[in-house]
C-alpha cells in the first residue's frame, strides 16, 4: 500500500469538524495536532499540500513546518539525553520561524484559522527557546497547545 493510500485511510478514521466544508486532510491536521500527534499531523496535511497549487501551497507548507517544530520539541522532551533528539531545540526554533513566515500573509483569518493566534502560539514557543539559549524545552505533554478552527 502506498503512503498516500495509508494516509487517506487514516484520515477517514479521524474525527473532524462536521459542517465546516473543509478538506478532511486540513481538519484532520488539527485533530492530530491537538492530540499531540505532530508527525501524523504533518503527514496528513502533506497529502493536501502536495496536490495544492497557488497561494494555499505556502499556507499548508507553513502549517506543516509548525507541526515539524513540535515534532522536534516532543522528541527532545522524550529523550533529552539522546545524541540526536537532545539537539532538536534549535531546529524547532528555525521551523517555527519558517512556518510563521509562510502563514503570515494569510492573516488575519484563512480557512477558518485565526492566523494571528497561530503566529502568537509559535512566537511564544520560539521566544521561550531563545530566551533560555536553547537549553530548556517549553513543550510539555501535560500542556499540549490547542488550535481550534472558527465555525
Amino acid at each position: 500500500m502506498k503512503k498516500s493510500d495509508r494516509i487517506s485511510a487514516y484520515v477517514e478514521t479521524l474525527t473532524t469538524a462536521p459542517g465546516l466544508d473543509l478538506d478532511p486532510h486540513y481538519t484532520g491536521f488539527f485533530t492530530c495536532f491537538n492530540r499531540g500527534d505532530y508527525y501524523e499531523a504533518h503527514d496528513v496535511l502533506e497529502q493536501l499540500w502536495l496536490r495544492t497549487e497557488g497561494a494555499d501551497h505556502a499556507f499548508f507548507k507553513g502549517l506543516i513546518q509548525i507541526a515539524g517544530a513540535f515534532v522536534h520539541l516532543r522528541k527532545q522532551f522524550l529523550r533529552p539525553d539522546h545524541p540526536k533528539d537532545g539537539r532538536r531545540l534549535r531546529p524547532a526554533a528555525r521551523l517555527f520561524a519558517l512556518g510563521m513566515k509562510n502563514i503570515a500573509p494569510f492573516a488575519p483569518l484563512h480557512h477558518r484559522l485565526d492566523v494571528g493566534e497561530q503566529i502568537a502560539l509559535c512566537a511564544r514557543y520560539a521566544s521561550a527557546l531563545s530566551q533560555n539559549e536553547f537549553t530548556q524545552n517549553p513543550w510539555h505533554p501535560a500542556r499540549l497547545p490547542r488550535v481550534e478552527l472558527l465555525a
